[in-house]
C-alpha cells in the first residue's frame, strides 16, 4: 500500500530518526519532510538518505498557512505526522508566544489544511500529532500517567502542547479527522541538539566544563531511546484506532543526578579517564521555575494492544548514545558553533 506522508519538524532530533526510519523501511512510501530549519533542525543529521527517491525535503514553516495548503496540494498527501514543535522548557519560559505560535497555531493550520484537502474523504487517511507527558503535569512519589490522566501542564511549553493536542482531538470529535496522538516522555540519543541534559553533558565532559543540575537533582524522568520511540510512531501509525491516544515511554525513570552519575561513568570509562573525575565537574545550579518533580510514563497500554516496546535497557541506550557522540565530534563542534545552520544553503540552494 503506497502512501504519502507529511513529516513535520523532520530535521530535528526525533524528527530526523523518523524520516530515516520511514524512508528505509518503507521505500514505496514518499516522504516529504517538512522543516523551517530553526536553531534546532540540522539537513545533516540526513545525509545518510538524502539521495533515496522516496524522500523530498521542502523547506517550509506550519505557522504559514499558505504554504501548507501549496505543499497539500502539490504533494496530493494522505497522511501527516506532525512532530514539528518548540519544545525547550526553558525557552518557552523566555519567550512564550513563540511555543503559542508554533505549537498551538503550526498545529492548527495544519489541521486546517488537512480538513480542506481530505474533504470528508478520509479512508486510508491519517493525522499522527506526536505531543509530551509534560501535558499531564507532575507526580508525586508515586503512581504514573495513562492515557486517562487530566491535562494539568505547569510551563509555557506544556501548556502549547496541551491546547495542541485539544485541537487535534477537536478536529476529530468535530469533523471526523482520523487522528491518533502520542504522549512521549524524554528522548535521548544520537543527534540530540547539545541544549538538553545528556548531550550538553556530554559535551562539557569532553571539554571538561561543569554540568548543571538544577535544584537538587531529585528531579525523575522517564527516558526513551529516539531509536525505539520512531519505531513506536511507525507501530501506531499504522496500527492505532483513530480518535485514540497512546504513551510511549521507556519503562524506566531516573533522578537527574542518577542519571548525570552513571553517564559520568561510562564516559570515564569510554574516555580513559580515572574513575570519579567527570563526577567532580556536578555543580548543582539555581532551579528553573515551575520545574515539575517527577514524570513517570505507563505505557502498558501501547504494549499490550499494538505489541510495542523498547528493545534496550537506558543503560545500552546510553552506552549508544555516548559511542555516537565520541564518533561525530566533528557534527558535535558544528552544532555547538551553530556552522551546521549553513548546510542548507550549501546542498539545497546551488
Amino acid at each position: 500500500m503506497n502512501k504519502t506522508i507529511l513529516i513535520t519538524g523532520g530535521a530535528g532530533f526525533i524528527g530526523s530518526h523518523v524520516v530515516r526510519h520511514f524512508v528505509l523501511k518503507y521505500p514505496d512510501y514518499k516522504i516529504i519532510n517538512l522543516d523551517a530549519l530553526t536553531y534546532a533542525g540540522n539537513l545533516e543529521n540526513l545525509v545518510d538518505i538524502e539521495g533515496h527517491p522516496n524522500y523530498t525535503f521542502v523547506k517550509a514553516d506550519i505557522r504559514d498557512e499558505v504554504a501548507l495548503e501549496d505543499v497539500f496540494t502539490q504533494y496530493q498527501l494522505d497522511s501527516v505526522i506532525h512532530l514539528a514543535a518548540e519544545s525547550h522548557v526553558d525557552r518557552s519560559i523566555t519567550n512564550p508566544m513563540a511555543f503559542v505560535n508554533t505549537n498551538v497555531i503550526g498545529t492548527v493550520n495544519l489541521l486546517n489544511a488537512a480538513k480542506k484537502l481530505w474533504n470528508n474523504d478520509f479512508e486510508r487517511k491519517r493525522f499522527h500529532h506526536i505531543s509530551t507527558d509534560e501535558v499531564f503535569g507532575a507526580l508525586g512519589d508515586s503512581g504514573f500517567f495513562t492515557e486517562e490522566t487530566s491535562y494539568d501542564p505547569h510551563s509555557p511549553y506544556s501548556a502549547s502542547k496541551a491546547a495542541s493536542d485539544h485541537f487535534v482531538r477537536a478536529y476529530h470529535d468535530t469533523y471526523g479527522l482520523p487522528v491518533v496522538i502520542t504522549n512521549c516522555s524524554n528522548n535521548y540519543g544520537p543527534n540530540h541538539f547539545p541544549e538538553k541534559l545528556i548531550p550538553l553533558c556530554i559535551l562539557n565532559i569532553i571539554n571538561n566544563r561543569p554540568l548543571p543540575i538544577y535544584g537538587d537533582g531529585k528531579y525523575t524522568r522517564d527516558w526513551l531511546f529516539v531509536v525505539d520511540h520512531a519505531r513506536a510512531i511507525d507501530t501506531v501509525f499504522h496500527q492505532g484506532k483513530n480518535g485514540d491516544s497512546y504513551n510511549i515511554g521507556g519503562f524506566n525513570e531516573w533522578k537527574n543526578i542518577d542519571l548525570v552519575k552513571e553517564l559520568c561513568k561510562q564516559m570515564d570509562d569510554k574516555l580513559g579517564r580515572q574513575a570519579g573525575t567527570s563526577e567532580k565537574l556536578i555543580q548543582f545550579v539555581k532551579d528553573r521555575p515551575g520545574h515539575d518533580l517527577r514524570y513517570a510514563i505507563d505505557a502498558t497500554k501501547i504494549k499490550n494492544e499494538l505489541g510495542w516496546e523498547p528493545s534496550v535497557t537506558f543503560e545500552e541506550g546510553l552506552s549508544k548514545t555516548i559511542d555516537w557522540f565520541l564518533q561525530n565530534q566533528e557534527w558535535l563542534e558544528q552544532v555547538s558553533s551553530g556552522e551546521y545552520q549553513r548546510y542548507y544553503e550549501s546542498r539545497y540552494e546551488m
